[in-house]
């Protein structure tokens, strides 16, 4: 029998798209523990996953207290794990894996020449590029689990495993004469999110264009942020606002009755595609596409970005723009216009809103 802990100590869709190490893992051991240790928020992807026996608390801040870290290492150490697993490879995560006891420790090399002090017995270089679907994000997590073993028949997609009372779910009454569309109207940071003005725009179309319910999906602290994107719109009547997901978990549930996703890149678009529903994401100008955009075939799941339309948008910036677009995109978010995106929206849209 063999032990393993997957370590992810990031977001909401690093998590999920990590669980696929454990999925593949049980699928050829059924009978191994896996523990997954990560963020208490972003849980509510990977509750309920059968292929993974306990799920381990971090706390983000704490975890960066000395003695919280040592704390968790001597934890660690007691589990006699055999094999470790490090998606991220942040440096808390490294010592983790150094002195956590493990035969087999696996996770990414650091790009920085004096980064690799020995934390893994199995380091990894990233992929540079994609030659699957899934996109390379998860890819580099397929690549770290075929360094302990000869993996066949790799299942790539992620899964939100939605218990039976979930699926049982019903929106109230009054909104099930009409298909809803999900809107992630503002994305996790400032970064992601696309101007304001222009989230309106499209929204208006959408809203005059298609006989059907609007949903907006934000985080709870995005509350005051949604309202001013709602004040924005000209077509009002077909929004919904007395529908709303407090938690990760809520939202997948509250998507799995949503006819299709819109939203800026994010957790939320992986979460849509862990349930089958179909997608249509904005990417921010500083994302690479080609990392993120996981079963991408343009018709189910469809994503735009400004490298889309304008091909050299970014490579025609200095290296030091190329830094202060990923502090502050919106000059290139707003080369991204809402007529570009619709035109590419319209079509999708119209083979899910029949």
């Amino acid at each position: 029998m063999k032990k393993i802990l997957i370590i992810q100590n990031k977001r909401i869709g690093d998590v999920l798209i990590s669980s696929v190490i454990a999925n593949n893992f049980k699928k050829k051991y059924p009978t191994s523990i896996v523990h997954l240790m990560a963020y208490e928020f972003t849980h509510g992807v990977i509750e309920n996953n059968p292929n993974i026996d306990s799920l381990i608390s971090i706390n983000e801040k704490e975890l960066k207290k000395f003695k919280k870290l040592i704390k968790t290492i001597k934890e660690v150490r007691k589990e006699k794990y055999d094999i470790i697993f490090d998606p991220y490879s942040k440096l808390q995560s490294r010592l983790i894996c150094k002195f956590g006891g493990a035969k087999i420790t696996v996770g990414h090399k650091s790009r920085k020449k004096l980064g690799n002090l020995g934390y893994y017995t199995n380091p990894v270089e990233i992929l540079k590029e994609k030659s699957h679907i899934c996109g390379k994000a998860i890819e580099d997590r397929i690549h770290l689990l075929q360094q302990v073993d000869t993996f066949t028949n790799i299942d790539y997609e992620p899964k939100i495993f939605l218990t039976e009372e979930e699926k049982q779910f019903e929106v109230p009454e009054n909104y099930q004469n009409k298909k809803i569309i999900m809107l992630g109207i503002l994305g996790s940071t400032p970064q992601k999110s696309m101007p304001y003005n222009y989230i309106a725009t499209i929204i208006d179309y959408i809203a005059v264009t298609f006989d059907c319910y609007l949903l907006f999906n934000y985080a709870p602290h995005q509350k005051e942020e949604a309202t001013k994107i709602y004040n924005l719109c000209q077509n009002k009547s077909n929004i919904i606002l007395d529908l709303y997901a407090p938690s990760i978990r809520d939202f997948a549930v509250l998507m799995n009755k949503c006819a299709v996703l819109v939203s800026n890149e994010g957790g939320t678009v992986h979460i849509a595609k862990a349930i089958g529903k179909p997608t249509f994401t904005i990417f921010s100008p500083y994302i690479n596409k080609d990392d993120w955009s996981s079963f991408e075939d343009g018709k189910f799941h469809k994503s735009v970005h400004l490298l889309d339309f304008l091909p050299n948008a970014i490579s025609e910036l200095s290296y030091e723009q190329n830094k202060e677009i990923e502090k502050n995109p919106r000059e290139l978010y707003l080369k991204l216009t809402p007529e570009m995106i619709i035109s590419e929206l319209n079509p999708f849209l119209g083979d899910y809103l029949k």
